[in-house]
């Protein structure tokens, strides 16, 4: 399935692979995280990915107890399980799979995370996105969005195409998700291909892009030059103007991220994310004072 028309030479290539590394964050939780991991490794505007799936509650129950946010937006998509948020704004929210909270800390939220189930799967994935400069301290914000409310595209060549962020075009005909108008423009994609199923989309070509797949293996790029990305491991795409996939002989199930650039400075110390060190000194002195959710 091609998206519009595109030479070889605009199609994105692998141009780096991170693994997925084992850690553990909130009160316990064990994840695998890839952007955002001990390598250091962002891709503006996306600052971390951590994907979480267990099956043994030890893993999972003690969840993600209070604590701050500034200057980033996170979004949380559950693909099983039950998940309940709670902010000081007076927010709650039943995160159920298929659902996707996408919240906005702005200049400051205090949230918690905790599992309602005592056994069965928990699976899914928390994104960070960076605001930019201007947005930082803006009011924060809060949105649940249920799974009925998430388009399912299917497609050409076989299986189908979730669309969180951003628009899905296929054959002419697009398919908006419920995210938009951002200043960082995201595509939020999550494709299920059948075995050796072709997915290919158009991206705006000075956007960042990669995918991160989690369930078998696909190869990227066009079939001269393409590379073999295997489960649990994000692709960091190079600059083009389309993006070309084909599932592996079992299938595969990955997400696609693509957004606009910031190009600003990132200054980061856990769940602050500002431009300056000054930015993230004031952060932890406005928490420590209980000025973060002063507005």
């Amino acid at each position: 399935m091609r998206v519009g028309p595109g030479s070889v030479m605009s199609v994105r290539t692998l141009q780096e692979v991170i693994p997925s590394v084992p850690t553990s964050d909130g009160a316990g939780v064990r994840l695998r995280r890839s952007l955002g991991g001990p390598h250091g490794k962002r891709l503006d505007p996306f600052l971390m990915l951590d994907e979480f799936s267990s099956e043994n509650a030890d893993d999972y129950i003690a969840g993600f107890p209070n604590h701050p946010h500034r200057g980033f937006e996170t979004v949380t998509y559950m693909l099983d399980g039950h998940m309940l948020h709670e902010d000081h704004l007076g927010n709650r929210g039943d995160l159920k799979g298929g659902d996707v909270q996408w919240m906005t800390a702005g200049r400051g939220i205090i949230h918690s995370e905790m599992p309602q189930q005592e056994s069965g799967r928990m699976r899914g994935f928390q994104l960070w996105v960076n605001l930019p400069a201007g947005e930082k301290l803006k009011p924060a914000g809060y949105r649940d969005i249920p799974a009925s409310e998430i388009p399912v595209v299917d497609l050409p060549d076989g299986g189908r195409a979730k669309v969180i962020a951003g628009t899905l075009v296929v054959k002419g005909l697009a398919s908006p998700g419920p995210i938009q108008g951002l200043t960082t423009d995201p595509l939020y994609l999550d494709v299920d291909l059948p075995a050796h199923a072709a997915f290919s989309h158009g991206v705006k070509p000075d956007y960042n892009a990669f995918l991160y797949v989690y369930e078998g293996g696909v190869a990227v790029g066009p079939a001269a030059a393409s590379r073999v990305l295997e489960t649990h491991s994000a692709g960091v795409l190079s600059t083009g103007a389309h993006i070309e996939v084909t599932a592996g002989a079992n299938g595969a199930r990955f997400i696609l991220l693509a957004g606009r650039p910031l190009h600003e400075p990132v200054v980061q110390y856990g769940p602050f994310v500002m431009n300056t060190r000054e930015e993230v000194e004031q952060a932890i002195r406005d928490y420590q004072s209980g000025a973060l959710t002063d507005y």
